[in-house]
Formats: structure tokens, sequence, C-alpha cells
């Protein structure tokens, strides 16, 4: 397996008293304050704080759909064979506030369709990560998907200052390795044996958005979600890809 390092070429030739390199100074830096616990309104969906009492029974059906449970196979947790398991697991595991679960809600059909989360949120020095992403078939490879990590990106960037955010998954998780570079996350190496999920080795892919870069990541959904990028039939002119790629 290859690993690959990415170096930040931009980085200045600073060095101490020592003579020894050191990385730019961080100016005027201000501790980040959590993220809220309010929702976040797009076009297609509304992102709010997991309740369990509101979502479970919607979020329960909308996952169902997945009859193989094939979209749980690199999660710690899942598939859910009943209701009751899934309420249980949502109690335990999910209402804290790292990781921080939000439900999606799908505004044409008002039915919650799918999950994310904020984790290993560092206020300090701004670095915060998205994961426990599970979306249902029904908003799989659809706009909404997309809308949500753009009003989730905003809120770290834009309303939090973070400097960083975090996407890591399963090297092996071809599919959602190929998600994180379409939203915009650069990749910069694979952790080897970093950790046993249901039984089996995990070497983690990690990929980041920093600040420096959201602007134009920013101009590129925007541009996407644009509803002049769609035609009658809804299918994209322009795909988000090759905005990402500038090409």
């Amino acid at each position: 397996m290859v690993v690959i390092i990415l170096l930040n070429m931009n980085q200045k030739n600073l060095t101490n008293e020592f003579g020894q390199s050191i990385g730019d100074p961080v100016e005027g830096w201000k501790i980040c304050e959590a993220p809220p616990k309010t929702h976040m309104d797009g076009k297609y969906c509304v992102v709010e704080i997991l309740d369990v009492e509101k979502h479970a029974e919607d979020l329960f059906n909308s996952f169902a759909k997945d009859i193989k449970n094939y979209d749980w196979t690199y999660l710690h947790y899942g598939g859910f064979k009943s209701l009751t398991k899934f309420k249980e697991w949502l109690d335990k595991d999910c209402l804290h506030d790292d990781p921080l679960f939000h439900v999606i809600i799908d505004k044409k059909q008002n039915v919650a369709v799918g999950m994310a989360s904020y984790l290993r949120i560092q206020e300090k020095i701004g670095n915060i990560e998205v994961g426990h992403i599970h979306y249902s078939p029904s908003m799989q490879q659809k706009t909404i998907g997309t809308e949500v990590m753009y009003l989730m990106m905003k809120r770290v960037f834009d309303e939090l200052g973070y400097r960083r955010y975090e996407w890591k998954c399963d090297s092996l998780n071809k599919r959602s390795s190929e998600a994180a570079k379409r939203y915009g996350f650069i990749f910069e190496g694979i952790f080897r044996q970093h950790n046993i999920v249901k039984g089996h080795n995990r070497d983690t892919a990690w990929f980041a958005i920093i600040d420096k870069d959201w602007d134009r990541i920013k101009k590129n959904y925007e541009t996407w979600l644009d509803k002049i990028n769609f035609d009658r039939e809804g299918r994209q002119k322009t795909s988000l890809t090759s905005l990402m790629l500038g090409t």
C-alpha cells in the first residue's frame, strides 16, 4: 500500500533562534466555539439535532430501504433489525455533544432521510471532523446530499471560524473516498492498522479542507447548487467534481 504525504509548499522558510525550521505564525487566533445545537436550513433540506422521539421511526424506515444492509459495512454499528434496537443505539451513542449527531430532513417529503455528525471537536486549535455520515437510499446521488455537506462546512468555516475540517474513512471504502474528493476534501494519507471494525482491520484514509481553501470551495458549491446548473428534469449541467478540479 502506498502512503502519500502532502507537504504544504506554501509554508515560509522560517527558523527560530536555534536555526530550527518552524511553521507559519497563526496571528490573531481566537479559540472557536463548539457547534451550536441550532438547525441549518437549505433549499432541499433542514439539518437539525437528533431527537430520538421525533426522528427515530422515520430514520429507521428510511435506512430500511437498504434491504441488504449494504450501507452499514464500513461503520462500527448497524444494520438494525428492529426499531427497538435502533432506538437503543441512538439513546446510548448518539445524544452526546461529541459526536454531535444531526438528522437530515428532506423538505419535499418532510421526512428524516439521513444522519451526519460533527466529532473530534477541538475548539482550541480549530480542528473538527465530519463523520457518521449515513445517507439512506432515498437521498443517495441526489442534490440534497451535496447541500448537507455545504451547510455543515459553511457553519464550520463561516460561522465558527475553524481552521481545519476533516473526513476519515476506511481506505477500502471507495464510495466514501470518492465522495470526499467530490466534496472538495484533499487526500492526506493512510493510517495503517488504525482501527478494528466489526472484527476486521481498518486502514484509515484521511482527507481535509483548510480555511485557506474554503472561499474557492464555497464558490464551487454555490455555483453547482444554483438552479441554473440544472435542466428541467433536474439533471446537472456542470458536475461538482469538474468545478473542484477547475476543468
